[in-house]
């Protein structure tokens, strides 16, 4: 799973990298241009994950966890302009969901922007520039498939037909700019579209990167447009200083968490925008536990106990009986997961047992 941090030049995307990666990614920044991308692995934050840890206190532990590239998509072709080139749309459609910086901060060090500080209009801005790189390539397409049915007797049903009826699809969409996400596809539809790697079909998050120096009363002023216009496009929001999580982000764990304690804050923000990447890309996480080790694992809203087996390891798949499940809340009533079984909470389940976040789970199988 990868997410791309994206934005404007200069509006905090390698800090909140910094912030993500508690600075163990030694980065490149120069103002928006860059040589190559940063690059890191970060494990997903779950407090279920860390009660597990504490239960069992295992040799080793494997939590969830999520690439995230900054600088896969290059603004900036000139000192302070704000253009987006073709290398832009080229990283953006390797990552599986995208991360929004927008500046929401004064810095007299920066050039004034044009027409003054507007976080909602620079999230139109890239929005809009995403939407016109999709009907670019849908335009190209549509031109090469007309091209090769021109003169030629097609037959409705043939494949080049189907294909140019979803693009005039899609092209209909983006001309009436809206994002591809809002429409439906068969999935039929949806497997031809995966070459093209859209990027208005990626989910996304906005972060609103604030001043040190914000109230909540200049956050009003200067947010409301930007929270209404994400509540009514269904996209996450999220606030934060990242400057200030970037350096929290170097303190060792014990203080860390004593700053937070004395701020009144419960979670890092930072830890806020990976668990909102990894809930937009539908994705959920289950568990194994046990003294050896204690491992989240990714797997897709909706997949069932023999997929779950697979992630684990092929042969549980292909050997699966039954699966032990014990809910997360059972959990936290019995205790353990052996409590949970010896007070009647442990489930067995079937290789079409929907998959729920949070689920403990062994596998019984026979190769």
């Amino acid at each position: 799973m990868k997410a791309g941090i994206i934005g404007l030049i200069e509006v905090g995307k390698t800090t909140l990298f910094n912030a993500l990666t508690h600075g163990s990614v030694p980065v490149a920044a120069f103002g928006g241009h860059r040589p190559e991308a940063n690059v890191g692995v970060i494990a997903v934050p779950d407090t279920r994950f860390n009660r597990l840890v504490e239960v069992y206190k295992p040799k080793k532990v494997s939590p969830a966890s999520m690439e995230v590239i900054d600088g896969a998509a290059p603004i900036g072709v000139e000192q302070h302009k704000d253009t987006f080139g073709t290398d832009f749309f080229a990283g953006i459609r390797a990552v599986s969901a995208l991360i929004h910086v927008v500046r929401a901060f004064q810095n007299p060090a920066l050039p004034e922007m044009e027409g003054g500080l507007n976080p909602l209009r620079d999230v139109k801005k890239v929005n809009d520039e995403l939407m016109f790189a999709d009907l670019q390539l849908v335009e190209t397409r549509l031109e090469r498939l007309d091209k090769g049915l021109r003169n030629r007797k097609v037959d409705p049903n043939s494949p080049q037909a189907f294909e140019r009826d979803l693009m005039v699809k899609i092209q209909t969409q983006l001309e009436a700019e809206r994002p591809l996400k809002e429409l439906e596809f068969s999935p039929d539809e949806t497997r031809l579209m995966k070459s093209f790697d859209f990027l208005t079909l990626k989910p996304m998050i906005i972060v609103a990167n604030l001043g040190e120096d914000h109230t909540p009363e200049s956050d009003e002023e200067l947010l409301s447009g930007l929270r209404e216009y994400c509540s009514l496009e269904k996209l996450e929001l999220i606030e934060l200083v990242a400057s200030v999580e970037a350096e929290v982000a170097q303190l060792p764990a014990e203080e860390e968490i004593e700053y937070l304690q004395a701020m009144g804050i419960d979670e890092p923000a930072r830890d806020k925008v990976v668990q909102s990447a990894y809930r937009a890309l539908g994705l959920i996480s289950f568990f194994t536990a046990g003294e050896d080790e204690v491992r989240a694992w990714t797997i897709r809203k909706g997949e069932k106990a023999v997929d779950a087996a697979g992630e684990i390891h092929s042969d549980l798949a292909r050997g699966f009986i039954r699966a032990e499940i014990v809910s997360w809340e059972d959990f936290l009533k019995a205790g353990s997961f052996e409590a949970a079984k010896s007070e009647g909470l442990m489930r067995l389940e079937g290789k079409d047992y929907v998959m729920q976040d949070g689920d403990i789970m062994v596998v019984r199988f026979k190769v």
